[in-house]
């Protein structure tokens, strides 16, 4: 049913589909459900050597906390010190950061309370109160484990979500500003400063939004993971077909990923002489490491 989560053998279907060259949309008509819902799937859980469903199927378990967690890599102390600092730099209360941290370097994104207390050597409380701070700003979220328990998760789309948050704060921040001035009066010192404040923060805003539609947003990612699935240039009515939308839906996915490459990192679509468009590497990423070396 639509509704239901996928089972071992939709993903051993889907897998076959992809073997057999089925876009999509085909693969998600005969399993009886969205589009989305199989493109989401396969982007989820692609690797270099493409989709597999039992990988597939083993990870989502695990992030669902039915499988015990695959043994954690060697930890580099060093690196997760380092980078926990950068944090707090930033704003972020040092035991907030270790606990986001924590997460973000395991290969489930996701650790129980205990796993926490056990990981980072400090007492539940620490770690109660750092979770609860991290809710509060929408970074992590609780979902149910087997039994009572409960896993502290980082969804995907985190930091975009983050990145709007920020950007809704800037906005009322410069409205704010704007109604001082007024109330100052336009002349007056305070007035003038307060005018240039909400000058500065309502340009940020509208930089950091570009009319973002979280919407669209989705659809990107989507439309990308149908490039690199492809394998080579496609263009929009072939997109569209393979996902079963219709061209402009695409077209506003693909603009998006022009606007903002940042959103579609690592990976971006290269619109080609010919109107097709190519999954390839961000360049603003190739750049740096160019740079770096």
């Amino acid at each position: 049913m639509p509704g239901a989560r996928l089972t071992r053998e939709d993903r051993e279907r889907i897998a076959a589909g992809l073997t057999d060259g089925l876009d999509y949309a085909e693969i998600a008509r005969r399993l009886g459900r969205p589009t989305s819902t199989v493109s989401r799937e396969v982007a989820r859980n692609l690797r270099s050597g493409g989709y597999r469903a039992e990988q597939a199927h083993q990870s989502t378990l695990r992030r669902r906390g039915r499988l015990p967690a695959a043994p954690e890599r060697p930890r580099d102390g060093d690196f997760e010190q380092r980078f926990a600092s950068l944090m707090v730099e930033t704003g972020l209360p040092r035991m907030a950061a270790r606990v986001l941290l924590a997460i973000v370097t395991t290969d489930a994104g996701a650790l129980t309370a205990a796993e926490l207390v056990q990981r980072l050597h400090v007492s539940p409380a620490s770690v109660s109160k750092s979770v609860a701070y991290l809710e509060s700003i929408d970074i992590v979220r609780r979902e149910r484990a087997e039994g009572r328990r409960e896993r502290y998760v980082i969804d995907d789309d985190v930091w975009l979500r983050t990145w709007m948050t920020s950007a809704q704060a800037h906005a009322k921040w410069g409205a704010a500003a704007r109604e001082g001035a007024a109330l100052h009066g336009a002349d007056s010192p305070a007035g003038r400063r307060l005018e240039r404040m909400g000058r500065f923060f309502d340009s940020l805003s509208q930089d950091m939004s570009v009319d973002y539609d979280p919407a669209v947003a989705d659809d990107m990612l989507t439309v990308i993971a149908a490039l690199v699935h492809a394998g080579g240039p496609c263009a929009v009515d072939e997109l569209a077909g393979a996902l079963g939308w219709p061209d402009v839906r695409v077209a506003a996915a693909l603009a998006l990923a022009a606007e903002r490459p940042d959103f579609a990192d690592p990976v971006t679509p290269r619109p080609l002489p010919d109107g097709r468009y190519l999954a390839v590497a961000n360049e603003q990423r190739l750049a740096s490491r160019s740079v770096s070396r």
